[in-house]
């Protein structure tokens, strides 16, 4: 629960006003009553579909999940999976439909839609997403292109992670962006955070603020509100309590008022109907 206070924290007394929600997750209950209570909070459904526990019964998606009942950490092997095994996709759709379906019975007002691992590039995770979202009121999808200049202007380090980075994502994503297109679906233009998971500290996030191009940007962080620098229950979350205290610091606000930056929502990226 230490993630959803962060989330609450870094709206109430920060620059936060997205987050994402994974329906099946053990503390979905906790995180959807701190949304009820966040009315300015934009809220997405972040699909779960690998690394992580399913919506439905493992019984009910075999071809999904390993013995532990758990999707697969191995993301090449699982999107072969979705790709190549007509068993998987059929139960890939039912999962889907069960998180957008857990998603509505929140009651909250969905924002946009992403993917755990940014699964939703994979071509056929997002055509079930646009399948299965119109009836579920889907308008916006995110899009994790992350330019390589305006990146390493801001960051000035892991030059070779954002080169490559860039080169792999800007042909799939120019493509998904044709494709939720055609099928009316807004996105956003870019998102910073990509390369620097749990490193979003105050500099960062100010660095980033400062080198942003023009366009509808997502700066994304992973908060919590627990110290878990040292003896992190997983190395990925290390200096994460770090980016709670930039998302909640006075600069990175009066930065932001400088700039002339404007705050917005994925929802506001929707196409006129």
């Amino acid at each position: 629960m230490a993630v959803n206070e962060a989330v609450e924290r870094a709206h109430r007394e920060g620059i936060l006003n997205t987050a994402s929600l994974m329906v099946a997750a053990d503390a979905a209950a906790d995180a959807v009553r701190r949304a009820r209570a966040l009315p300015g909070l934009g809220v997405g459904l972040h699909l779960v579909l690998a690394d992580g526990k399913p919506a439905l019964p493992a019984t009910e998606i075999p071809a999904l999940v390993g013995a532990d009942g758990l999707f697969s950490s191995r993301l090449v092997s699982a999107g072969a999976r979705f790709f190549f095994r007509k068993a998987a996709r059929r139960q890939l759709g039912a999962e889907i439909r069960a998180q957008f379906e857990r998603f509505r019975q929140t009651g909250l007002v969905l924002d946009h839609v992403n993917a755990h691992h940014h699964m939703h590039l994979h071509p056929t995770v997002l055509a079930l997403i646009i399948e299965i979202g119109g009836d579920y009121g889907v308008r916006v999808v995110r899009l994790p292109y992350e330019p390589f200049f305006a990146s390493w202007r801001a960051a000035r380090e892991g030059l070779g992670r954002r080169l490559v980075n860039d080169l792999c994502l800007r042909p799939l994503t120019l493509a998904h962006r044709r494709r939720l297109a055609r099928a009316g679906i807004g996105c956003n233009d870019y998102v910073f955070g990509m390369n620097d998971t749990t490193a979003m500290n105050r500099d960062r996030l100010i660095g980033f603020l400062d080198h942003l191009p023009d366009g509808v940007s997502e700066i994304f962080c992973h908060p919590t509100a627990a110290p878990m620098r040292n003896g992190a229950s997983e190395p990925r979350l290390a200096g994460a309590d770090d980016e709670l205290g930039a998302l909640t610091d006075h600069a990175v606000a009066s930065t932001m008022r400088t700039r002339g930056i404007e705050m917005t929502s994925f929802a506001a990226l929707a196409p006129p109907e």
